[in-house]
């Protein structure tokens, strides 16, 4: 039950919760807000909001408040009306005519702090009760003038508080109700020693709600030591996500993942949702990305200040934005209402984040999409998130260029099927309309109608590629042999090419003299190369050489690229346990003639020698490759 942002409700915002209580009361015998003992002002602010049937975690929560003195640890998914649940009961307890702190409320951060207290003022709209939001971000002389009549219910993020408190300026002896809203984000974000010295200034004899999406130890912790008996409240399974949210996964390879993002969002053109990457960086980079290639969408991370963020938000909420790529962190407290789409453009490290993820989308009865873009190796991941949330995930195949291109046409036609024309206003201009596209029949007329719009999409997505991952066929045993010249005895043959897996060993004329060490040399391999998949290893330094091993798969693509270098000589090193001096190199159209019989990878090959470094020929099958990666 989250407001829009505001103290009031538009027409629409009222009309679409009435919608999503009404689909509710279809699919359940539920009471109604009447039936649940909350004072006549209440319930009129309720009404006006829209209300009428509380949601699940309400109609626990709301009568175990009222009627029971016990201690209460709430386990619900973002998004489900736990503000209500709290805010509701402790409306209708406490003492609108006694001028101090009775309650107060702690959120993880400044947008869900206004937000909470934006929802309380509408429930205590007909009452006398105050409610002050604290949080950072804003000039802490405005929150002192706003304390000087003392409030009933303070809502606060933990750092803020702790300020005022020192400041004398927040008493918190008396409070009757304390509320630990989002318990477990706070504990993510570092607040933990924080919720402490502010549980350590309140009163014993306070009831204490905790509301958490998840359960992990450090809650179990301070619930067992902070609070008194408690009664626990489940709403769902534990741990769990919304049924609400469907669970999709793509497949590709890593270097193509934004390619695939621009196909999820193609293929979805009514999307409203956040993209979630891992680092600030990776963020920004996506958002550019995206606003470069035309796609209405901004970027919210830790690098922004607190103005800039509340522009952002603002846009994405009235949705003049569409996608809003984000950190954990930075999008931690947001309540935006109707998200379509959850993507994860990074599985993200911990798997109970990915509940505070996708429970973003699917919220008020409605369905949402979470959808996470991987590579073969993160198929684990998938595994394991679809055991703590007891929920399938669904592969699909990355959508082709004729799915997209048939999706946005009819949209299109979708859109001028539902276009409301103002007939007023367009009448003065239908007669020269008329006269100018008098020589176009129906279909011609529909042909340049559909073609100008949508030409942009066809010659973008012509000849598209397909961006699935496939998985080798490797065939049967016999055939493999076959392919890679083995016969069934093993016989050695020596122009084979190199066995799959095998390494092969390379020097570079760089050495500790210019100052390479191993960081430096994959990134000059990366810049030469530009992929990421390659995989580098064993890498030792001397003064003169870089000696380092490649997959024999992998040679080809590494040798032409340093072909075209005019400072930089790459050649096959003795230490190779696949090079053999009398062997004649696969490579030969690329050797230099010369009366030597060494294979040379490279037209610049010096005739250098390479300094001995004593190692063994033998390379070890446990070593594990560096990823080319800076």
């Amino acid at each position: 039950m989250a407001s829009e942002g505001g103290t009031r409700l538009s027409d629409e915002s009222k009309n679409r919760r009435r919608i999503a209580q009404n689909v509710y009361k279809s699919k359940t015998n539920y009471m109604t807000f009447k039936e649940l003992n909350l004072r006549e002002e209440i319930l009129s602010a309720i009404d006006e909001l829209g209300f009428e049937f509380p949601m699940p975690v309400q109609e626990k929560v709301i009568p175990f408040m009222l009627e029971n003195d016990a201690d209460l640890v709430a386990l619900a998914q973002t998004g489900t009306g736990k503000t209500a649940a709290f805010g509701l009961p402790i409306l209708n307890m406490i003492d609108p005519y006694q001028k101090q702190v009775q309650a107060l409320v702690l959120s993880p951060t400044r947008e869900l702090c206004i937000q909470i207290a934006n929802d309380l003022k509408n429930f205590s709209k007909f009452l006398k009760t105050r409610v002050v939001p604290v949080y950072g971000g804003e000039d802490i002389r405005t929150q002192l003038k706003q304390l000087d009549n003392t409030p009933q219910i303070i809502v606060a993020t933990p750092g803020r508080l702790i300020d005022l408190i020192d400041r004398g300026k927040v008493r918190l002896e008396n409070i009757r109700y304390l509320v630990l809203d989002e318990a477990d984000e706070m504990l993510n974000m570092g607040f933990k020693e924080d919720i402490e010295t502010i549980l350590a200034t309140t009163p014993a004899s306070r009831r204490t709600t905790l509301f958490s999406a998840t359960m992990p130890a450090e809650i179990a912790r301070i619930a067992k030591k902070y609070m008194k008996e408690y009664t626990e409240i489940t709403v769902g399974n534990r741990n769990s996500g919304s049924d609400n949210v469907s669970h999709i996964f793509y497949v590709s390879q890593a270097k193509q993942r934004y390619l695939v993002l621009k196909r999820i969002v193609d293929l979805n053109p009514d999307i409203y949702g956040i993209v979630f990457c891992r680092t600030r960086q990776e963020t920004k980079e996506v958002a550019d990305h995206l606003m470069r290639d035309g796609y209405n969408a901004d970027a919210l991370h830790g690098d922004l200040s607190q103005a800039q963020r509340d522009t952002v938000m603002q846009k994405f909420r009235i949705r003049n934005l569409q996608l809003l790529v984000a950190t954990d962190v930075a999008a931690r407290g947001l309540d935006v209402s109707d998200l379509t789409h959850v993507i994860n453009y990074n599985l993200p490290d911990d798997v109970e984040v990915y509940t505070h993820r996708s429970g973003r989308t699917g919220r008020a009865n409605k369905k949402g999409v979470s959808v996470s873009i991987i590579h073969s190796k993160e198929k684990f991941k998938i595994r394991d998130i679809e055991r703590m949330l007891g929920k399938k995930f669904e592969q699909q195949q990355i959508p082709n260029g004729l799915e997209v291109c048939k999706k946005q046409l009819f949209h299109l036609i979708d859109k001028m099927q539902n276009v409301e024309v103002n007939e007023e206003q367009i009448a003065p201009y239908m007669t020269q309309i008329m006269k100018q596209l008098e020589y176009l029949d129906k279909t011609e007329l529909l042909k340049r109608f559909v073609s100008l719009e949508f030409n942009r999409f066809l010659d973008y997505y012509k000849d598209s590629e397909d961006l699935n991952y496939h998985e080798k066929d490797r065939g049967p045993r016999k055939e493999r042999d076959e392919r890679d010249g083995r016969s069934g005895g093993r016989e050695d043959s020596g122009d084979k090419r190199f066995r799959r897996g095998q390494k092969v060993r390379l020097k570079v004329n760089l050495g500790n003299r210019e100052g390479i060490n191993p960081k430096r040399l994959l990134g000059i391999i990366n810049d030469i190369v530009g992929d990421k998949t390659i995989s580098v290893g064993d890498i030792e330094v001397t003064n003169k050489f870089t000696f380092f091993d490649v997959f024999a798969d992998q040679l080809d693509k590494v040798v032409d690229s340093f072909a075209q270098q005019k400072e930089i000589t790459l050649a096959a090193a003795r230490e190779s346990s696949g090079y053999q001096e009398k062997q004649e190199s696969p490579y030969k159209s690329r050797e230099r003639s010369s009366s030597r019989k060494k294979p040379a990878y490279n037209e610049r090959e010096n005739n250098r020698r390479p300094s001995s470094s004593g190692r063994s020929s033998e390379r070890t099958n446990g070593d594990k490759p560096w990823r080319n990666r800076r």
